[in-house]
């Protein structure tokens, strides 16, 4: 019997057939887009990450051949000559930039423009030009498509005209962006993760509209729980609090909303086996719902559909995974660009190798 998309390794990546087309990740962490398109064929030929921890773990797991431990403000000045001569016949030109200014939580508005550091070692930033600065390096590179990924929030409220602006400066560049709405419970996720895709291509390629449409049935909790969890001593407010759970309560806040009459610990999030995981974040406290403990690292490493061997060496497993795309959501989205764009007869895909 075969395994499912989410139970995988590493070393499986060997026997996937190879497409000949190339990919360069930006704001790279754990390298979970890296994954999905390995495991769609596709050649990552290097990174770009910021935090020396991250690009560690990458390099571990991804032996990138071309490596760029720097901030992207960095990397986009690079003289071209500093370049190595590959990645100015890209693919695909891949980034998640970082995306806090515009979660949903929080007086998000607040944070545009100011400048934030957010780990040890890292440049303070603006992360709202980020993804511009990300532009910039597909303005040097001139990649054939670009993909990005970021939060919902985005979409939403003042955030639109931003979205807007990053539409412009795609058009600006020469590209014909669309932008999707992708559930990653449709796509054979273990997880409701909701997040928008921006997809872009070259105008000087006859490519037909991009259609990204997913209908996988739903993975529950309960088909990947795996592993002894983390038991919350019973001293703490959280377990008494646990006791007092309903089978409709998804959150502790929707416990301390009906037994105290506020909402406080909203982001510790019950977990039931009948029901698929809500989004896996860096900083949320995730407890099983039929037994006081936090869930495991190997639920952690399978709700986000990262392989079993992974070595996240001396990084916390959920921050990893938190803060990467999940490889199989990536896989999804770079077959439906090969097989729609790459694989037919409107195109055929470079010959570079890895």
């Amino acid at each position: 019997m075969s395994r499912p998309a989410w139970d995988w390794r590493l070393s499986d990546l060997a026997s996937v057939q190879q497409n000949g087309l190339t990919v360069l990740s930006c704001f790279a962490c754990g390298g979970g887009s890296t994954m999905g398109y390995k495991r769609a064929g596709y050649t990552v030929l290097g990174n770009v990450e910021i935090d020396p921890q991250m690009m560690r773990i990458y390099q571990r797991n991804h032996n990138p051949r071309f490596p760029f431990l720097m901030p992207i403000q960095e990397f986009k000045l690079l003289h071209d000559s500093e370049l190595p001569a590959e990645l100015f016949n890209l693919d695909i030109l891949d980034g998640s930039p970082p995306c806090s200014v515009f979660s949903m939580s929080g007086q998000r508005e607040d944070k545009w423009g100011s400048e934030h550091k957010f780990r040890e070692g890292q440049t303070v930033q603006r992360l709202d030009d980020l993804f511009f600065d990300f532009l910039d390096v597909a303005e040097k590179l001139q990649p054939r498509v670009i993909v990005a990924e970021n939060v919902t929030g985005m979409i939403r409220g003042n955030a639109r005209g931003y979205v807007s602006l990053v539409l412009s400066r795609m058009r600006e560049l020469g590209y014909r962006p669309q932008l999707f709405l992708l559930n990653s419970a449709t796509m054979g996720v273990p997880q409701k993760r909701e997040r928008i895709i921006f997809v872009a291509a070259r105008s000087d390629q006859d490519f037909p509209p991009l259609k990204l449409e997913f209908n996988e049935p739903p993975v529950l909790y309960g088909e990947v729980r795996s592993g002894e969890g983390t038991p919350i001593g019973k001293d703490r407010v959280t377990y008494k609090r646990w006791l007092l759970r309903r089978p409709s309560d998804a959150d502790v806040g929707d416990i301390t909303r009906r037994t105290e009459g506020r909402q406080s610990s909203f982001n510790t999030r019950l977990l039931a086996d009948n029901k698929v995981v809500n989004t896996l974040l860096s900083s949320s406290v995730y407890l099983r719902h039929d037994e006081p403990c936090k869930i495991s690292d190997e639920d952690i490493i399978r709700i986000q559909t990262f392989p079993a061997d992974y070595e996240f060496m001396d990084a916390d497993v959920q921050y990893v995974c938190g803060m990467s795309v999940p490889p199989l959501m990536m896989e999804r989205i770079a077959e439906q660009i090969y097989m729609q764009w790459f694989g037919g007869n409107n195109s055929e895909g470079s010959d570079n190798t890895d």
